[in-house]
């Protein structure tokens, strides 16, 4: 037999093996004979073989209201887990044994405790998982995007902002989550990051390209340090690799729909990096052999040492990405123990031997080590490829000392004695089984279990209870019955004693054969199992047995339990000592997958060594992490993402992610004084176009605002809770130049036509104060404050003239909105939307704000209702007049009245959204929902007062998207062509853009279990049977579902609001927000 054949079948025999594991982990099957026919019927499939186990031993009973519940949710027991198998031998609970309810429970969690022992996992979560990730690999795996979707940026470049010095993102420019991992990977490893920067094409190539690699790598060097010089130096949040993804797609020969494989992608990068610094080794040699940076960092060496047909062979071989196997491993160690010898080790140390192997050792190792797990596999059967999501653990701290050739005889030794150690375990696990499983059925207890049974049956005491006593209550007073009984069977007795001896004493009573007394119980049947005749001395003896054998089977147990415990310490130790911990490598990045063989999505996890902590690259979302996450995306074997790659970095080369100095000062270097002079003015360039794009952005809006201005003044209106500031009421008036200027009299008769004709048809009520004009005019709450306040300052008016008259009603008016601000309401008392002023006290407007939005409010000409208001109106203009540029930044005043503006619209948008989600219209209040989040969020990043409760939006935006999920999918149920389309077209163009915005902020914990719980619906149906077409289209469809990007894509236009006077708009969000206090949605 040769290697390859030898390696083969023993992959195939690991392979075999590990699928009898998940089969027996997932029914709780522990025949082997029948597990192995369920795989030989299923042709290997794992989905199959449960399937044909669960349909063979179990009927699960079926409701029609249950069918969606049936489908599995990981980590939400609303849930109910597909593939767990009834036992077959079922204990009836319902009556009031206590014995049995203690013999179920001590049953179950045996058979969890041991799942959870080996695994770490619980048998509900695996049965859970493993079920639905074989549906999804057996149905999903041919799941390919039908179109690209290319992510738009925001329109407002402030969202687009660089924070900080927070690590720039790469945009997704259509399926490219694979390039934004490496990448990124690459890219904090600062050597790696140094050498391209500083890369300079070699001077024969400046002029023409000679060849085809030169053609190539140039230009795309080019892009790569330009590339890298954005994500040193950036203003940006995140830039674009466009140019570069080009360059490789075309060398990949792939369309703008088909992702790339990472270690495919990273392959071709290294080889063109290596070529690109090969071409400027060649130019600067000096008669030694050229050094390769690229080689000298990710390259490696190990010794191939071997026979083949009896002849013994030794060969050096070079390797950059290390291949290694998931499948049948739990850890990195043992993938590595795995490939590191191929065949009967037994053959490479004996002189006389015909059989093929071989070891690899490795002689040299790279600083940045990256190994490949080749969690992808072609099955044969169905002719496709499918993923492998087996959990596979790995270190931070990996000692790479057992697989250097220096150590090739130690560890050796090591590998025999684990060897022998794990033969010697084998057969204690095999001696410790048959105390814990005992009995020759399908059931089987622990032992010490069976023996305290025994006991505790030995030593029950038999109470017998006649059901005749209870329900023979038919019979004569007096005990007529009974005594004629008794009297009968005495006769009886007595005439026939002399044939006693012969005859039992029980056969000489008479029986009265009556159908209803012929199927009682036996009045003598315990009421419990006990024994029916057992002497003292019977019983004594016993129990010391039981006791004695109990005690002897439980210190057996601990003895074996204690020795395997010894021998699994003894093997994690084996590697421990000094010697074998020489060669550490830390880890650098993990890049994980998350998705099915030909679908899914990317992302990296990179240590920060200078902060110390892990960092989330997830396309343009950069964000903090943990190790605990990191193991929870990585490990695998629980949801369908899992490390793909790993690269882990040489802890005594600290050169690799050491930061650089200034030579002359000793600073360290950031941002563009890490740059060569080229990048530098190409950066600046860049940053210069972002600040443009911003200024132009804030032109436009400040031109929008002051457009607006004139139309909206009237309609302003704020509440929040504010300090006391009613002391500071005159100094907010009198401090500004403007106003202890004495007001222009010839102004007085500047009135327009409409202003004469409200006065005339005020003057009718003028003697009845301003209720008349409230019952004639319908004013706004603005307008309302102000008359009142003016009608208080007739006497000031009447003695001292409309300037005093002014001051005093501005300073009741300022006083009420103070007071207004001050008070501590209900949410559906929201003074914000009746006074702008409120609004603007919240948020601690500046004094200047303030006062010149109180002078326009009393300058309004809807006030001239006689020559009182008139007066004091004009007084007001003449105040305005008087500001000087320099006294109010105008600019500023519009900023603070655009976001009151959008104040109003946001509200308008909840409200809407409010109203149309509890008439159930939720296609339509999904957009008003989603646009008041986004708004929302805006005003409240700039302070704390200026939205809503982001909360409140964040529940209803939830609910809304979970009801229209469960909607499209009773569509999608219902088979029927037309209905299948509106779910599908729901999902596409309202539920599935939403998804990014529930994903981006992660610290929402309630978002991410919505989106999983609208993805597990979807996934569910893939183990069911359906058309053809509906298959077709579920298959088109997953894939947009299950892309994990938080990247926003361009939603459609916001919808249309109706225009609200400041009333309406106050009386109906009251009527909204109390209707929602009274019907609250389902919680989640």
């Amino acid at each position: 037999m040769t290697v390859e054949q030898n390696v083969l079948q023993q992959h195939s025999q690991k392979h075999q093996q590990t699928l009898l594991n998940q089969l027996r982990e997932v029914t709780g099957t522990t025949d082997i004979q029948l597990l192995q026919q369920a795989l030989q019927v299923s042709n290997g499939d794992l989905g199959d073989a449960v399937a044909f186990l669960t349909e063979k031993n179990v009927k699960v009973p079926q409701h029609e209201e249950d069918t969606y519940y049936q489908t599995a949710q990981i980590g939400n027991d609303r849930y109910i887990s597909v593939g767990s198998q009834a036992d077959t031998s079922i204990i009836d609970l319902t009556g009031d044994d206590k014995d049995d309810l203690q013999r179920a429970i001590a049953l179950s969690l045996e058979e969890s405790n041991r799942a959870f022992r080996e695994t770490g996992i619980t048998d509900e979560e695996q049965a859970i998982s493993r079920v639905l990730e074989a549906s999804i690999a057996e149905n999903k795996a041919s799941l390919k995007r039908t179109h690209t979707e290319v992510w738009t940026d925001s329109p407002n470049p402030h969202d687009r902002k660089r924070i900080d010095n927070c690590p720039v993102g790469l945009k997704n420019v259509g399926n490219t989550c694979w390039f934004s991992a490496v990448i990124q990977s690459l890219f904090n490893l600062l050597e790696f990051q140094r050498l391209v920067l500083h890369y300079s094409p070699p001077t024969c190539t400046t002029d023409l390209p000679r060849n085809q690699k030169e053609r190539r790598n140039l230009p795309f060097m080019r892009e790569l340090r330009r590339l890298f010089s954005l994500m040193v130096g950036s203003k940006r949040k995140y830039v674009d690799p466009s140019k570069a993804v080009e360059i490789l797609k075309e060398a990949f020969k792939s369309n703008d729909s088909q992702q790339q494989d990472v270690s495919e992608f990273t392959h071709k990068l290294l080889d063109w990096l290596e070529d690109a610094f090969q071409m400027k080794a060649d130019e600067e040699r000096d008669g030694e052999k050229p050094k390769n940076p690229m080689v000298e960092l990710f390259y490696g060496r190990f010794l191939a040492v071997g026979v083949h047909e009896g002849k013994k062979f030794e060969n050096i071989e070079t390797f950059g990405q290390y291949p290694l196997q998931v499948n049948g491993f739990k850890d990195l160690h043992e993938c590595l123990e795995a490939a590191m010898v191929e065949g009967e080790i037994e053959s490479l140390h004996s002189e006389n031997c015909a059989k093929s192997g071989q070891e690899h050792w490795f002689t040299e190792l790279p600083p940045v080590l990256t190994f490949e797990l080749s969690r992808f596999e072609f099955n044969q059967a169905l002719g496709r490829p499918e993923k492998i999501h087996n959990k596979l653990e790995f270190p931070q701290m990996l000692y790479m000392d057992r697989y250097m050739d220096k150590n090739r005889e130690i560890t050796r030794l090591k590998r025999e004695e684990i060897r022998r150690l794990k033969e010697h375990l084998t057969l204690l696990h095999q001696r410790l089984e048959r105390y814990l499983s005992y009995g020759s059925g399908p059931k089987r207890f622990p032992l010490a279990d069976v023996l305290q049974y025994a006991l505790e049956f030995a030593s029950s005491k038999p109470v017998c209870a006649s059901p005749i006593e209870d329900i023979d209550t038919t019979a004569p007073p007096g005990g007529t019955t009974s005594s004629l009984t008794t009297s009968n069977a005495t006769e009886q007795g007595s005439a026939s004693s002399t044939d006693s001896s012969a005859t039992p004493p029980l056969q000489q009573r008479s029986v009265v054969h009556k159908p209803f007394t012929q199927s009682r119980i036996p009045p003598d049947l315990p009421m419990h199992p006990a024994p029916r005749h057992i002497t003292e001395d019977e019983l004594r003896v016993l129990e010391g047995c039981l006791h004695r054998w109990r005690t002897e089977v439980e210190k057996d147990t601990r003895d074996l339990q204690e020795s395997i415990a010894r021998i699994y310490r003894t093997i994690e130790v084996m590697y421990t000592d000094k010697s074998m911990s020489q060669v550490p490598y830390r880890l650098h990045a993990v890049l994980v997958h998350e998705g099915q063989a030909n679908a899914g999505h990317y992302w990296a996890y990179i240590f920060n060594h200078h902060q110390r902590r892990w960092m989330k690259y997830n396309d343009i979302s950069v964000t903090k992490s943990s190790w605990e996450e990191l193991v929870r995306d990585s490990f695998g074997g629980y949801r369908n993402a899992s490390a793909y790659c790993l690269m882990y970095i040489n802890s005594n080369k600290p050169f690799l992610i050491e930061e650089e100095y200034d030579k002359e000062t000793g600073q360290m270097l950031t941002g563009l004084d890490k740059l060569p002079s080229d990048l530098k003015d190409y950066v600046k360039e860049d940053n210069q176009q972002f600040e443009k794009e911003i200024a132009e952005w804030d032109f436009q809006q400040a031109r929008k605002a002051q457009q607006k201005q004139l139309a909206t003044v009237a309609s302003l209106g704020a509440v929040e809770e504010a300090s006391p500031l009613t002391a500071a009421v005159p100094a907010l008036l009198h401090d500004p130049e403007y106003m202890e200027q004495p007001s222009p009299t010839d102004d007085l008769h500047d009135l327009n036509k409409c202003t004469e004709d409200a006065i005339s048809k005020a003057s009718e009520h003028e003697a009845k104060g301003p209720e008349a004009i409230f019952d004639s005019v319908m004013l706004s709450p603005t307008m309302h404050g102000i008359v009142m306040a003016i009608d208080k300052t007739k006497n000031i008016y009447d003695r001292y003239g409309p300037e005093a008259a002014f001051f005093k009603a501005i300073r009741i008016e300022y006083t009420r909105l103070l007071r207004l601000a001050q008070e501590d309401t209900a949410p559906e008392n929201d003074y914000r939307l009746k006074h702008a002023i409120v609004y603007f006290i919240h948020n601690q407007a500046p004094k200047k704000i303030l006062e010149r939005t109180l002078l326009e409010q009393f300058a309004s000409r809807n006030l001239c209702f006689d020559e009182r208001y008139k007066d004091i109106t004009t007084v007001a203009r003449a105040k305005l007049e008087l500001i000087k540029p320099s006294e109010v930044n105008m600019e500023e005043y519009e900023i603070w009245h655009q976001d009151y503006r959008s104040f109003r619209e946001t509200t308008i948008y909840l409200m809407i959204g409010f109203e149309l989600f509890q008439k159930k219209s939720f296609v339509e209040a999904l957009m008003y929902l989603i646009f008041a989040y986004q708004y929302n969020k805006e005003l409240l990043s700039k302070g704390q007062y200026r939205g809503h409760d982001e909360n409140l939006l964040s529940h209803y935006r939830r609910e809304c998207l979970l009801k229209l999920n469960e909607h499209a999918a009773f569509l999608f149920e219902s088979g029927d062509d037309q209905e299948v389309n509106n779910g599908l077209s729901i999902m596409n163009e309202l539920v599935v853009p939403c998804l990014p915005l529930l994903l981006i902020d992660e610290l929402e914990e309630k978002d991410v279990v919505a989106v999983e719980d609208m993805r597990n619906r979807w996934c569910s149906y893939l183990g069911q049977e359906m058309e053809a077409n509906l298959q077709e289209k579920l298959t088109d469809f997953l894939p947009k579902l299950l892309d994990c990007s938080t990247e926003i894509k361009t939603f459609r236009d916001p919808p249309k609001l109706p225009s609200y006077s400041t009333n309406e708009l106050y009386e109906r969000f009251k009527k909204v927000m109390l209707s929602l206090s009274r019907t609250p949605a389902d919680g989640r």
